[in-house]
C-alpha cells in the first residue's frame, strides 16, 4: 500500500509542529510497512488548523487537522483501513474558509512543492511569462496598466505608471527591486508566498525586467525570515538551471538574473529609499524625494521597486489578461487583496478576496470573532501605523479610498483584532514607542516627536494634567503627520489619533476622590 501525503513546510506550520508530524508520519509508515511519499508544501493559510495533513485520493485531497505527533498512528491506521477519523475535515477545496476565497495570487500556495520548478509549471507557472515574451515590453506595460494593479505594499500607487516611468528613463542600466521587508505586525502574506510559491515572485520580477529594460533584480528580505530566504535562494537556483534566469531566458533574447539580499532588521527599511540605502551597503536612512527611485534609484540608476504581492500578481495578469484581473474589486481598487487576520481572532490566517468585502464581514463572519469569546472592541488595519477602527466603522469596505475617507489605511492588508479588555491608552503609547525605536533619526518630527509622544501619553496614563496633555499629543501628531520625511513618522499619528477619536473614554481624566464622591 502507498500513500501521497502533503504537509506544510511554511514557518507558521513549522512553529506548531509540522516538521515533527512529517517525521512521525515517515516513522509510523515504516513501522507499518506502508509506503508514503510526503510532499512538503507551503501553507494554505488556515493557521488554526496547522499542522494540516492532506491525503491524495482519486476524488482529490482530503484534509486532516490540526494533527499532532500523537495523532499520527491513529491517522495512518484510519487511512490504511479507510475508516473515519476525528480529525478528518473533508475535501480540502470544499472547506468553507477556502471555498469563499478568490485565490488569484495564492492559487498554488499549499498545493505545489515550492522547491519544484516542474510542479510550478505543471500548475500554470510561467504561462504569463511566455505570453509576455510574445507581447513585448510595450504591450506588457499596457496589460499591467489596464489591470488596475496598485502597489500592495501599502501606498497603493498604480504599478503601470511606476513601470512606465522606469521604461521611459534613459540609462545604461536599470534595476528591479522586490521589497520583502515585511515588518508590519499581523502580516505574513509576503512570507507565505515566498515560502509556498517562490517561482511566482521570480516570474513577476523577470517580467518587470523585460518590460522596463532591466537585467538585474534584487529581493530584499528581512532577516527574521530565514525560511523565506532559503526558499527564495533554492527557487532562484532552480529557475537559473531551468533557463528562466540568466542569459536568453526562456529561449528569448532577453537576459535577467537576480539574487537575495538580507536586511539587518530595521523596520524603516521597508520604506523604499531606506531599502535602497541598505542595499547599497549603507545605514538605512530615508532619502529626500525627489529624485524618485524610478529616475535615480539603486546605484543611481532607474529602479522599479514593488512589494512581493505586487510582483506576484503579474503572472496572473499576463496569463489571463488585464480584464480578467480588473473584473474583480471596486472603484479604483481592482483585483484581489490577500488579507491577513491576526491578533485575538478565532480563525487567524490568510484570506484572499476581491476588494469590497466589509471589515465587519472579515472580522465577525470570516474570522469568527475573538479567540477569547469576548466582544470585539477595536481592529487595527494596516500594521502598527494603521488606524484603530471601532465596531461603528465595521461597514467600511476593504478599499483604498473607503479607508482613507475614514482616516484609515489598508496598508499591506493586515488586520489585528482586540477584544473589550484592550486599553487604548497603552495602544497609543505603543504606536509612539514603536516609532521612537524604529525611526532612522534623519528628520526631527519623527525622531523627537515620537519620543515626546511617549512621554506625554505616559503622563495621561498617570492622570497628570490630562486635558492639556491630550491637546499636546494632538499637536505633536499634526507636526509628525505633515513634517516627517517618510511614512514612518507621517503615519504614526493614525493609530494615536484614531484611538483618541474613537475611544476617548479611555483617555478621560481620572476623577479625584472628591469628584467621585459627588
Amino acid at each position: 500500500m502507498s500513500m501521497r501525503l502533503f504537509v506544510s513546510r511554511d514557518a507558521g506550520a513549522v512553529a506548531v509542529g509540522a516538521d515533527e508530524v512529517a517525521l512521525a508520519l515517515e516513522a509510523a509508515a515504516a513501522k507499518r510497512g506502508v509506503t508514503v511519499e510526503i510532499i512538503r508544501t507551503g501553507s494554505r493559510g488556515l493557521y488554526w488548523l496547522e499542522p494540516l495533513v492532506e491525503v491524495a485520493t482519486p476524488q482529490g485531497r482530503i484534509a486532516f487537522g490540526p494533527v499532532t505527533e500523537t495523532d499520527v498512528p491513529s491517522l495512518l491506521d484510519a487511512l490504511a483501513s479507510n475508516t473515519p477519523h476525528l480529525l478528518r475535515l473533508g475535501a480540502t477545496d470544499e472547506l468553507p474558509w477556502l471555498k469563499r476565497q478568490t485565490r488569484l495570487t495564492f492559487a498554488r500556495c499549499g498545493v505545489i512543492d515550492p522547491r519544484s520548478l516542474d510542479d510550478y509549471r505543471a500548475h500554470g507557472g510561467y504561462k504569463g511569462f511566455e505570453r509576455a515574451l510574445s507581447l513585448g515590453p510595450d504591450a506588457i506595460l499596457n496589460e499591467v496598466t489596464a489591470s488596475g494593479l496598485r502597489g500592495r505594499g501599502g501606498a497603493g500607487f498604480p504599478t503601470g505608471i511606476k513601470w512606465k516611468t522606469v521604461a521611459q528613463a534613459s540609462a545604461n542600466r536599470k534595476f528591479i527591486v522586490c521589497n520583502a521587508d515585511e515588518g508590519d505586525s499581523g502580516t505574513f502574506a509576503d512570507r507565505m508566498i515566498m515560502e509556498g510559491d517562490p517561482f511566482l515572485v521570480i516570474e513577476g520580477m523577470t517580467t518587470s525586467g523585460i518590460t522596463v529594460g532591466a537585467t538585474k533584480g534584487y529581493i530584499y528580505i528581512r532577516s527574521e525570515y530565514p525560511h523565506a530566504v532559503e526558499a527564495m535562494n533554492a527557487a532562484i537556483v532552480a529557475a537559473r538551471r531551468g533557463g528562466y534566469l540568466g542569459d536568453k531566458i526562456g529561449g528569448s533574447n532577453y537576459s535577467f538574473d537576480m539574487e537575495v539580499r538580507v536586511g539587518a532588521g530595521a523596520y524603516v527599511c521597508g520604506e523604499e529609499t531606506s531599502l535602497l540605502e541598505s542595499l547599497e551597503g549603507r545605514r538605512g536612512l530615508v532619502r529626500a524625494k525627489p529624485p524618485l527611485p524610478a529616475h535615480h534609484g539603486l546605484f543611481g540608476k532607474p529602479t522599479v521597486i514593488n512589494n512581493v504581492l505586487s510582483f506576484a500578481a503579474i503572472p496572473f495578469i499576463l496569463a489571463e489578461g488585464a480584464k480578467a484581473y480588473a473584473d474583480f474589486g471596486m472603484g479604483r481598487s481592482r483585483g484581489t487583496m490577500p488579507i491577513q487576520l491576526a491578533g485575538n481572532i478565532r480563525h487567524g490566517g490568510l484570506f484572499e478576496t476581491a476588494f469590497g468585502v466589509t471589515l465587519g464581514e472579515l472580522v465577525d463572519d470570516i474570522g469568527g470573532g475573538t479567540f477569547t469569546g469576548r466582544p470585539v472592541r477595536a481592529v487595527q488595519v494596516g500594521g502598527p501605523l494603521g488606524a484603530y477602527f471601532p465596531r461603528a466603522l465595521f461597514d467600511t469596505p476593504f478599499d483604498y479610498e473607503a479607508f482613507a475617507a475614514r482616516d484609515g489605511l489598508i496598508g499591506h492588508g493586515g488586520i489585528v483584532v482586540f477584544d473589550d479588555s484592550v486599553d487604548m491608552r497603552k495602544q497609543a503609547r505603543f504606536a509612539m514607542a514603536f516609532c521612537a525605536i524604529e525611526s532612522c533619526g534623519k528628520c526631527t518630527p519623527c525622531r523627537i516627536g515620537s519620543t515626546r509622544g511617549v512621554e506625554t501619553i505616559e503622563k495621561i496614563i498617570n492622570g497628570e494634567r490630562v486635558s492639556e496633555n491630550l491637546a499636546l499629543v494632538e499637536d505633536l501628531c499634526n507636526t509628525m503627520k505633515f513634517g516627517s520625511l517618510c511614512a514612518l513618522g507621517g503615519f504614526t499619528p493614525y493609530p494615536v489619533l484614531s484611538a483618541l477619536k474613537h475611544f476617548r473614554e479611555d483617555f478621560a481624566p481620572v476623577p479625584t476622590t472628591l469628584q467621585a464622591a459627588e
